[in-house]
């Protein structure tokens, strides 16, 4: 039902930048939250950045200062501005979004965009 759909990955050199761009089907607002999570080969998916209805945010402390996250609600579009690359983000990043629905909580995912950045 719900599309969220990535673009905007790639290869960068350690010190470059990215933006990461997300495509979602429905009213961005008839979401709790929007935001990016990533996943290192080995490792957990972590959340990196999220929005609030409310537009307040929130960042994992490793990329606070670098990262940027924002929204077009006219567009239903999400956006992950990624400066200052470190080899350490190298990651798939996920878009995400999600509703509550009494007490359950219903997430709803992209695809997926591979970030890589050499040092």
């Amino acid at each position: 039902q719900v599309q969220l759909v990535e673009s905007g990955g790639g290869s960068v050199q350690a010190g470059g930048s990215l933006r990461l761009s997300c495509a979602v089907s429905e009213n961005i607002l008839s979401f709790n939250a929007v935001g990016w999570y990533r996943q290192a080969p080995g490792t957990q998916r972590e959340l990196v950045a999220d929005i609030s209805i409310d537009g307040s945010t929130n960042y994992v402390h490793s990329v606070t200062g670098r990262f940027a996250i924002s929204r077009d609600t006219a567009k239903n579009k999400l956006f992950l501005q990624m400066n200052s690359l470190k080899p350490e983000d190298t990651a798939v990043y996920y878009c995400n979004g999600f509703r509550m629905m009494l007490t359950e909580r219903h997430d709803y995912w992209g695809q997926g965009t591979q970030v890589t950045v050499s040092s």
